[in-house]
This record gives structure tokens, C-alpha cells and sequence, in this order.
């Protein structure tokens, strides 16, 4: 259906203040371009696109082009044409709710909107708070209003918690019986579990800004737990019995009974501490690759500082040889280093002291056992348990290897606490499922957003704890995310406050990488076959950044004939997402991710590139410059032309929803918590599935068969120069 007679030709003219300057849309007959608006400047670039729902089966496209070279003032000083698809009068009829189109375009073509699209550090409050991206993940601890908390102990109300000595037999974990009364029960009254169990008003810090009337409490606690969670007659008895998992934190617990809600919280009783036998132990190590090949990291939680304990790793082959001891280096990091809320108010906690030792010259996939000591001043040992771990094959190596990718894991409580069965469901059924099938993969790769600790610290304890049975084993690398590093002003490429104030030391702390500098958390590292580029989407990554003359170097430093099958990986979407947000962005990416990436993963042929971010998951077929180069679904063979991307943040937190725009390069999606497994079973053959948490069976899957001089062969922009000179 063409445009009516009375559409063709009439404008819609903005309001003076905004047409003097930028820009008049007319209606015109002509051609139609990708069913939208065509603009005729062929100096702008980028597309930003927003649907107008109401228009039923045929779609207004509002089309903003965004200048490369972000001098974008001037772009919009003469007035802008457009040519739209056909559709019917209705939307002349609708012209009050136009007004809704001219806030957006307003919106879009100001001057504010151009230099935050241009500095990203700053863009997206702007364009996801107004034009439909995802609301801002709720920390549960975060629906505390603890700075209104009040002391109101009551003499009839009564909290008790036992057993009082926890880890008599070396557990790190116990669960505690919680046993509640109070005479004036309500449906809101709730359980705190705070550590240490002291806590009141010489916890404030004053740069919170907050007015407290004394007595008050300025910490959060470490989990919670309605009253009437157990499913008892709370209501109208006033008992209550409760069983809360406690994990050992270096300090002491106690358990607080409010009423008032989360909202309005009133301290009515509080327990007896409760500790465990040995609060200081060394706990939670978490391995990971070193800078060389045959070096292993071992890095562990503890509560002892130098001054009272020399931390080390004792290690060796399982059988036949004596152990070896080596030392560890010991870091912590303090409150005044936290950037912000909560995390330098009432989210903060003693981290402890991470220590980290090196494990070097191991031999190739070989078995190695180890546990963590503390020599004590006296001359005795703190042990940790015995744990084991499989070295990494020498690069190259043609052997079976197995890889493991998600993103957006989260973590949860088995106890039920902390309502997180809304805020991160799938996180335990990821870490059971991968729990189950250690046997079955040899090195995991968590790119990005751990724990959503969110400025919380106690939750990176927690984190730690629940992913224990995998990262002590398999090597556990991690990538940075929005909820580990956003923060205004904090020298990140946004200035979203998603991390809560953590700015990124708590995992730069928490979890070692092989990178040179650690506050930059882009590192490459090999595993046999592979060699992975991991790079850092919460710092600039465009041409000519510090990061992207490192990518470069790191895509271009492989011997493909040794390692043919080359990943890339980072937490944003810098490929291709058919999420709503993004494509209510019209961008399907992270704004000025693939614009200035793709020619690197074309020149030198990237197999595959992951992200996390959107949580869930979807393979597109393998693409360039926005084109499918392979028409085949599930078994690629011969040249690289192009690089499959594929959206892998289904690990655990909240789901994402697609769009209901048809993408045609997307040929899976799962809206579901899963992970990938890549398995190299030589240099010619490469095998990728994508399983769903639940069940741990895979529904996605292709398969890649070449050979060296595949790729090696000239592709489009993938060619090394020749000459004619023989």
C-alpha cells in the first residue's frame, strides 16, 4: 500500500525553538529505504532506530545517524528529508500522538544526546532510561533502608541461634537453627544475619550524609530472611524457626530480629555471636592461568595479615615426589578505596586478605595436588584442605581440550535467603549443573558480572564459597562487567553506577588474571589450541585506544597453525544481540562496538567472539559488516570469512527478552540460563554446544572443519599484501 494522496507532501514541522536549529521532517514520495526513513547525508553512520508501536502492521522507523568523527553539532543545522514506507492514514489521524515522536526525536537530535553518544563513558543513562532499556538490577540487600533503622529492643522478644561453635570438624559451612518470639508478630518482620555480630552507630561513616538519631546502625547485614519464611503460624503465634546457611567470613555472627519491614526497620532482639572455631582459616582458593603457559595461580581468603602469618602453597604430583612450598603475596583493599555507595557506606565489610601464589613449571596436562598453610608466628601451620588440579597442555598440543563460556552468573543462597530467587534464579543451577560435569571440561571462562555484589562486599565472600567446588579445580577466569567496574567518574568508558560503588577493586582484588596491569582487565592466555583475547568492555576499546592497539596485538600474536581456533570475549555486546533494548536502540550492539572492532576479528579471523550482558542466548550465522558470509546452519568448513558471534549471558541472573524484530544473521535463540562448551578434539576439527543449565543437555550446536591454509586464504579485508615481483 503506497502513500495516500493526502499524506504525499504534507510536513510535520517542529516547534520553533527546535526546527530554527536542527531540523523539519516532510513526508515526500520517493524511494523507500529498509522500510523507514532515508537520509541523505552520506557523512553519518551510525543507526539508531525506535519503533512506533501503535502502527500496527506497518512501522514508523525513526532513523538518527550518528557522525564517526562525533562533530555533530553541525551535522543537523540544515534541514533533514525523509522518505517513509507505506502506511495507511491512520497515522495522520493520530497526530496528538505524535507528540510522542517529536519527544524522542528532540531527544535524539540534541546536543546532549550527540556528546554522550560520542564520549560513551556517559551515554547510556540517557538513551536506555528513555527509550526502554532494562531497569537497574535491585541488589535484595539494597531494599534495606538501613539508615532509617531504629533500636527498639523488646523485653518479650527473643532470638536464638545455635549451634554457637561452628567448623568443629573443618567445615567452612554450616547451617543454623534460628529460634524466634515476639508478641506482636506482623507478616514484614524479618531476620538479619549480621558479621561481625557487634554492630551500631561507631560503624557510620560519615560521608554517607545521612542524619542519624542515636542509637542507630549503619551496616547492612549479610543476608536475610522474612519471619514467617519457614512457613510456620508466625502470624499467630509469634514463633518462628528458621535454618540459614552460614559460610566462615573471619568474624562472628549474630541474628536480628525487625519489625517495620525492610522499609522502616526497627531492632526489636538480637542473638547470642555465633563463630566459627577458626574464623581466620584460609579459605575459597580460586585458580587461574599465569602470564606463561606452565604457571598456575592460586588464590585464596583469609584473615590473616602478614604480621601474623606467612601464607604459601605446598604442591605437587600426586604420587611418587616430594611437595614443594611456594609463597604468597598478600593484598586487601580498604574502604576509602571503594568510589561511592553503598559500597563506602552501609554495603561495606572487612574483604579480609586475598593472598596469591604462583605455581610455576608445571608439566603439561599433568595432576598436581595442593593446600594452602599459614605459618603462625609460634612456628605452626593453618591448613586448608587438599585439593587437585590438571596443568594445562603446551600450546599447541593436540589433545582433547574442553572449554566452558557464560557471562551473568550472579549468586544465590540455598538457604532461601535475601528473596534471591527473583534476583539471580538460575545462579545455583548453573554452578550445580557445572558441579556435576567437572570431570567433563578442563578450564572455565566467566566473562563478567560475578557475584551483582553491587557495592555489597560481604556477597564477593559468598560468591567465592559457591563456585568453590569448580574454580579450586578447573581454572576459573573471569572478565569485567558493568555490576564489577561502572561507576561515575571513576576513569571506566560509563559512568552508570551499576557496580554500587565497588569501581572495580573488589574483583581486580578478588580474582587474579594474567594481565599487565589488573585496573585494566583485558589479558590474553592460551589453553593448547585455543588462544583467547579477553578484553574489557567497561574501558574504551575504539580505534585508537590503549585496548584497541592491545587487541590488535593479541589478535595478531597467534601461530594459527599452532592454535588454530582463536576466541575473543568480553562482557558488553560489542557483535551482534537481538535483545529488546538493543533493538529498541536500533543499534542490536553496544553503540561503537562492532563499528570499530570488525575489521580486526575479519583481518585476522576470528573464530568466534562471546559476550555476556544480555541474559540469555543466541548464535548468529557467521557475519561481516552486518552480511551472512556462510549460508550453512551447523557445519562451517574451508575459509574464515567471517566471525560467529554469540550472546552467552543466560549464567543465572534475571532472563532477557528478544525483540520481535526478525534479525535474519541470528540463527539460534534460547531464552533460558545456559553456558557453551567448546571442544578441540584436534588442529582441523572444533566442536561447539550450547546446554541449558536445567538439564545440562545441549540444544545448539555446529561443528568446524578446516585445515592451516583455510586460514591462511585471502578473505574480504582479510588479506596479507602481495607484490608481482617473483
Amino acid at each position: 500500500m503506497g502513500l495516500s494522496k493526502a499524506a504525499v507532501g504534507r510536513s510535520i514541522v517542529f516547534p520553533a525553538f527546535f526546527t530554527s536549529q536542527y531540523a523539519q521532517i516532510q513526508f515526500l514520495p520517493g524511494t523507500v529505504f529498509n522500510g523507514g526513513f532515508k537520509h541523505f547525508n552520506p557523512d553519518l553512520r551510525i543507526l539508531l532506530q525506535t519503533e512506533i508501536s501503535w502502527l500496527g502492521d506497518h512501522h514508523l522507523r525513526l532513523i538518527s545517524l550518528i557522525d564517526k568523527s562525533c562533530l555533530l553539532v553541525d551535522c543537523f543545522k540544515e534541514p533533514i528529508i525523509y522518505t517513509f514506507q507505506a502506511f495507511a492514514d491512520q497515522l495522520f489521524d493520530r497526530m496528538a500522538t505524535m507528540n510522542t515522536l517529536f519527544a524522542v526525536f528532540l531527544l535524539l537530535s540534541s546536543n546532549a544526546f550527540f556528546w554522550k553518544v560520542c564520549h560513551a563513558s556517559s551515554y547510556s543513562p540517557i538513551i536506555r532510561s528513555d527509550l526502554g532499556r532494562r531497569p537497574t538490577d535491585e541488589q535484595p540487600l539494597s531494599k534495606i533502608a538501613v539508615h532509617k533503622a531504629l533500636i527498639a529492643l523488646h523485653e518479650s522478644a527473643s532470638i536464638q541461634a545455635s549451634p554457637l561453635l561452628l567448623g568443629l570438624k573443618g567445615e567452612d559451612t554450616e547451617w543454623v537453627n534460628v529460634e524466634l518470639t515476639y508478641p506482636e508478630p506482623s507478616d514484614t518482620d524479618w531476620v538479619g544475619v549480621f558479621s561481625p555480630a557487634k554492630f551500631n552507630a561507631s560503624d557510620c561513616y560519615p560521608e554517607s550524609g545521612q542524619s542519624h538519631e542515636a542509637p542507630c546502625i549503619c551496616t547492612s547485614p549479610i543476608k536475610y530472611m522474612y519471619a514467617n519464611h519457614s512457613g510456620s503460624n508466625y502470624i499467630t503465634t509469634g514463633k518462628s524457626k528458621l535454618s540459614f546457611q552460614i559460610i566462615n567470613q573471619r568474624a562472628d555472627f549474630s541474628f536480628a530480629l525487625f519489625t517495620g519491614g525492610l522499609e522502616n526497620p526497627k531492632l526489636v532482639a538480637v542473638s547470642d555471636p555465633i563463630s566459627f572455631v577458626n574464623p581466620k582459616a584460609p579459605l575459597y582458593p580460586r585458580l587461574a592461568h599465569g602470564k606463561a603457559w606452565d604457571e598456575m595461580t592460586v588464590t585464596w581468603t583469609s584473615g590473616y595479615n602478614i604480621d601474623e602469618a606467612t601464607p604459601f602453597v605446598e604442591w605437587g604430583f600426586i604420587k611418587g615426589h616430594a611437595p614443594k612450598l611456594s609463597s604468597a603475596g598478600t593484598l586487601t583493599f580498604k574502604r576509602g578505596s571503594m568510589c561511592g555507595e553503598p559500597a563506602r557506606t552501609v554495603g561495606w565489610r572487612d574483604p579480609g586478605f586475598i593472598h596469591t601464589s604462583f605455581l610455576k613449571e608445571l608439566w603439561p596436562n599433568t595432576m598436581y595436588n595442593y593446600r594452602i598453610g599459614h605459618m603462625l608466628l609460634n612456628g605452626s601451620v593453618v591448613w586448608s584442605k587438599m585439593y587437585s588440579f590438571k596443568s594445562s597442555p603446551y600450546p599447541g598440543q593436540d589433545s582433547l581440550q574442553r572449554v566452558i563460556i557464560f557471562g551473568d552468573m550472579g549468586k544465590a543462597e540455598r538457604d532461601g535467603s535475601n528473596e534471591y530467587a527473583s534476583y539471580q534464579p538460575g545462579s545455583l543451577i548453573t554452578t550445580d549443573q557445572l558441579i556435576s560435569d567437572l570431570e567433563n571440561y578442563d578450564i572455565v571462562f566467566h566473562i563478567g558480572d560475578m557475584p551483582y555484589a553491587n557495592g555489597y562486599i560481604s556477597q564477593w565472600d559468598q560468591f567465592t564459597a559457591q563456585v568453590e567446588p569448580i574454580a579450586s579445580i578447573k581454572p576459573y577466569m573471569v572478565a569485567s562487567g558493568n555490576h564489577e567496574r561502572s561507576w561515575p567518574n571513576s576513569g571506566g568508558f560509563y559512568d552508570t553506577k551499576d557496580s554500587g560503588g565497588e569501581c572495580g577493586v573488589p574483583a581486580e582484588t578478588m580474582y587474579y588474571v594474567p594481565a599487565d596491569n589488573r585496573a585494566k582487565f583485558w589479558y590474553s592466555t592460551s589453553f593448547g589450541m585455543f588462544h583467547f583475547c579477553i578484553m574489557d568492555s567497561e574501558h574504551d576499546w575504539r580505534e585508537g585506544s590503549e585496548q584497541y592497539k592491545w587487541i590488535e596485538k593479541c589478535l595478531a600474536s597467534v601461530d594459527r597453525k599452532q592454535q588454530p581456533w582463536l576466541i575473543f570475549a568480553a562482557h558488553r555486546v560489542l557483535g551482534y544481540s537481538s535483545n529488546s533494548w538493543y533493538a529498541m536502540e536500533g543499534s542490536f550492539e553496544e553503540p561503537m562496538g562492532r563499528e570499530h572492532l570488525q575489521k580486526l576479528w575479519q583481518k585476522y579471523k576470528v573464530d568466534i567472539a562471546f559476550y555476556g550482558h544480555v541474559h540469555n542466548y543466541e548464535r548468529t550465522c557467521p557475519i561481516y559488516q552486518n552480511q551472512c558470509v556462510n549460508t550453512e546452519r551447523y557445519d562451517y568448513s574451508g575459509t574464515v570469512n567471517g566471525t560467529i558471534h554469540v550472546v552467552v549471558g543466560g549464567g543465572g541472573s534475571h532472563l532477557s527478552d528478544f525483540t520481535t524484530i526478525d534479525t535474519v544473521w541470528s540463527l539460534y535463540k534460547d531464552h533460558d540460563w545456559g553456558f557453551v562448551k567448546l571442544t578441540a578434539f584436534n588442529h582441523s576439527s572444533l566442536l561447539f554446544e550450547y546446554k541449558k543449565s536445567r538439564d545440562g543437555l545441549v540444544y545448539d550446536n555446529f561443528t568446524i572443519s578446516r585445515d592451516y591454509r583455510d586460514v591462511l586464504a585471502c578473505v574480504h579485508d582479510g588479506c596479507e599484501p602481495t607484490t608481482l615481483a617473483t
